[in-house]
């Protein structure tokens, strides 16, 4: 049997890579908008755009993917991610008169790479023979949560010591991460990955009813790990006025922690999955509300964190039940698990941009918010953190009805 180890760490520094390229601009946020004037808006279009290029990815390789060279394509993934982030980080030197259109292409680059990575990346982990495929795909996706809470440790602190200024130079320290993948991948084999033969094959496996329910159940968990992941650090400095150092350490560095946790326990000791996951959509639920209608700071800490922890196998979980579900699972089905919570993950947090820039224009909210001795960011990133619990409260039901049809599916 083929040793597979440099290949499962060039898969592991690709969910690195990923997890950077997630976390760039929302911990970017606050300091976009006081440098550039950036709006909300167009800060929340900076996720979606990440999102709906690697929704793009997906749904090309659902259909064509019997077209693509599978193991080429897996190791062009993170020399891609490398140059969006160059671009990123070197724009607004060359063209500082245009920074918010360097990070649009930055974004659009390295977001194909994290799309390449979402497809591909887990089928080449679940075709590497495996006494407990489960808790290996569980080990993957742990490991996008600790890379969150490295990214979120390591540019907090270089923030702080070296100043809000000096992003681009964060950004490009992080570059070393997806060259590493390179070399990694070079080094390695890519096993066989099973695609459709032809475009009808694909349309075939998508009339499948429950690999419907699973993209949107995979949907409604994109939606509500990503809204709190990407806004976690705005809503604590806006919302709730805490240090953007505190914030980002003991917020949605927890957050990355509680995630990575989550997916840890998982892969050591974790069974019945179906019902992990209908617990974990009501504490999700239970921390947005929190994070919704609390003025303490470490109340709103602790539901950003925890928030973490709730939704850490919403994404993994789904992976490994759909695999269940739908046997032999190649790439097609994987792209299409992605586009769903891509879909998700654009969706949710793009929805508080837009609603925080509508308070802040509108006289009657402004009013209503003064009414409540609240600015209008204060009450804009509250009620988007409300209708983010929207996502988890109805995974609470189709989790539950998977969880107690599950039986009949295998």
């Amino acid at each position: 049997m083929k040793n597979y180890k440099t290949l499962k760490l060039a898969c592991y520094t690709s969910s690195f890579s990923m997890a950077v390229t997630a976390n760039m601009s929302p911990i970017l946020f606050m300091t976009f908008r006081s440098q550039y004037g950036i709006s909300y808006s167009k800060l929340g279009l900076l996720v979606l755009l990440n999102y709906a290029t690697q929704l793009l990815v997906d749904l090309i390789f659902s259909f064509f993917s019997h077209k693509f060279n599978i193991s080429k394509s897996v190791k062009s993934t993170p020399f891609v991610g490398t140059v969006g982030m160059l671009i990123y980080a070197l724009w607004p030197f060359v063209f500082p008169n245009s920074v918010y259109t360097g990070l649009v292409i930055g974004t659009l680059i390295f977001s194909v790479s994290a799309g390449l990575g979402e497809v591909l990346i887990s089928p080449v982990i679940a075709a590497i023979p495996a006494k407990d495929p489960d808790r290996e795909m569980s080990k993957l996706h742990s490991l996008f949560a600790w890379g969150v809470v490295f990214f979120i440790v390591v540019s907090t602190l270089f923030l702080h010591l070296f100043g809000l200024h000096n992003w681009q130079y964060l950004a490009l320290l992080f570059c070393i991460i997806p060259i590493v993948s390179c070399v990694l991948f070079f080094k390695s084999d890519i096993p066989e990955i099973e695609t459709p033969n032809q475009i009808s094959g694909a349309l075939k496996q998508m009339k499948n009813k429950t690999l419907w329910m699973c993209v949107f159940a995979i949907f409604l968990g994109g939606a509500a790990e990503c809204t709190m992941s990407q806004w976690g650090s705005g809503y604590l400095e806006r919302a709730l006025g805490v240090d953007k150092v505190y914030g980002d350490l003991f917020g949605v560095a927890l957050f990355g922690l509680t995630l990575g946790l989550g997916r840890t326990l998982y892969a050591k000791i974790g069974k019945n999955i179906t019902k992990v996951l209908f617990l974990g959509a009501i504490g999700a639920s239970a921390c947005y509300l929190t994070a919704a209608i609390t003025n303490n700071a470490l109340l709103g800490l602790l539901a950003c964190g925890f928030t973490g922890f709730c939704t850490s196998m919403m994404w993994p979980g789904m992976l490994s039940i759909v695999s269940d579900y739908i046997p032999k699972a190649g790439v097609l089905v994987f792209a299409m698990m992605a586009a769903g919570g891509d879909l998700g993950a654009s969706v949710g947090p793009q929805l508080i941009g837009v609603v925080t820039d509508a308070v802040i224009e509108s006289d009657a909210a402004i009013a209503f918010a003064n009414s409540l001795a609240l600015s209008p960011d204060q009450l804009g990133m509250k009620l988007g953190m409300l209708i983010g619990a929207i996502f988890p409260m109805i995974a609470i039901a189709l989790y539950y009805y998977i969880h107690k049809t599950k039986k009949k599916f295998t």
